[in-house]
């Protein structure tokens, strides 16, 4: 098994690289890096299984994590709200484009 200090710092790194991903709205990244997050946590979870580590050194940062992961939820259903919005006024103004279009069409017979 790893060291454990070299376990907290990977996933301390990990923390920051999913803050500055969500910070940059890097959702390509954010997928990536979501895919670390158990990989970094199991052996930490070992460890505290195995007495190897001392809890308060994991829970901060298991909280942090717990956190980020509601920044991230709200950011993305921030997100998504943005997104049907955009599509909304596209529509829109396809919509007055073709109304225009069938005014302006009726006037030149």
């Amino acid at each position: 098994m790893a060291d454990t200090q070299t376990l907290l710092d990977h996933l301390d790194s990990l923390k920051a690289s999913l803050d500055a991903a969500l910070a940059d709205k890097d959702w390509d990244k954010l997928v990536e890096l979501n895919k670390q997050i158990k990989p970094s946590i199991e052996p930490l979870m070992q460890a505290l299984e195995n007495n190897e580590v001392d809890p308060e050194a994991v829970r901060p940062r298991l909280q942090a994590l717990n956190e980020f992961v509601q920044a991230a939820d709200t950011a993305a259903v921030e997100a998504r709200e943005e997104a049907r919005q955009s599509l909304q006024e596209i529509n829109q103004n396809r919509n007055a484009a073709k109304a225009y279009q069938g005014v302006s069409s009726g006037r030149s017979k």
